[in-house]
């Protein structure tokens, strides 16, 4: 059985934790958290030297760091990987769209308001720059969501997975996703897919 090491509250460790809902895969969860230094801990670091979860343990006992390689590792092989050439591209665009135009805002200011450590980098001008940049990102998934009912495909895919993780709890962050209302009804399609599971959700 696969191990999953992670942080319930961060959207990242969410995202291989939904998939594995979706796909019925089983795994076993250990929580590990940057709040309590665990991730800084010498046995953790020789599993993962870059210190940050989630992180996957695979069967045979290889690591494999960073949520949207997590994700990919599992989703082979299944509906949420495009079959089509172009569109499993596509698919990569937004998990890259999502890891460089909208985690640094939409997840980065929640994470500023959310964990209290953060409090001191959560200057006037960084929770403006992140208010800014996240509701850029959130206009770019608006305008593609208002004519298509998922980000890439015709169906759910890991684009659809990466993007929810956050975006489903940027009003924790400061967001009005009412003013997204493209956005408001992907977030209920995903809801509901067979084996949704909320973010509180531990096997």
């Amino acid at each position: 059985m696969i191990t999953i090491y992670g942080m319930p509250s961060s959207g990242n460790c969410y995202k291989p934790r939904l998939l594995a809902a979706l796909i019925g895969r089983s795994f076993r969860h250990i929580g590990v958290s940057t709040e309590d230094g665990g991730t800084a801990r010498p046995e953790y670091l020789t599993k993962n030297p870059v210190g940050k979860v989630p992180l996957l343990e695979t069967d045979d006992g290889r690591y494999l760091p960073e949520s949207n390689a997590i994700l990919y590792y599992l989703g082979e092989g299944t509906a949420f990987v495009p079959t089509d050439p172009f569109e499993r591209a596509e698919m990569l665009s937004w998990m890259f769209f999502e890891q460089y135009s909208h985690e640094p805002f939409v997840a980065v200011r929640r994470s500023l308001i959310i964990y209290p450590r953060l409090s001191a980098f959560a200057t006037d001008d960084r929770l403006a720059e992140t208010l800014a940049g996240g509701i850029k990102a959130l206009g770019v998934m608006e305008r593609r969501l208002a004519e298509h009912d998922w980000l890439a495909g015709r169906s759910a895919s890991l684009a659809d997975i990466t993007l929810y993780a956050y975006t489903h709890v940027a009003d924790e962050g400061g967001f009005d996703l009412n003013a997204f209302p493209a956005i408001s009804a992907w977030l209920r399609r995903i809801e509901a897919l067979p084996g949704y599971q909320p973010i509180t959700w531990l096997p």
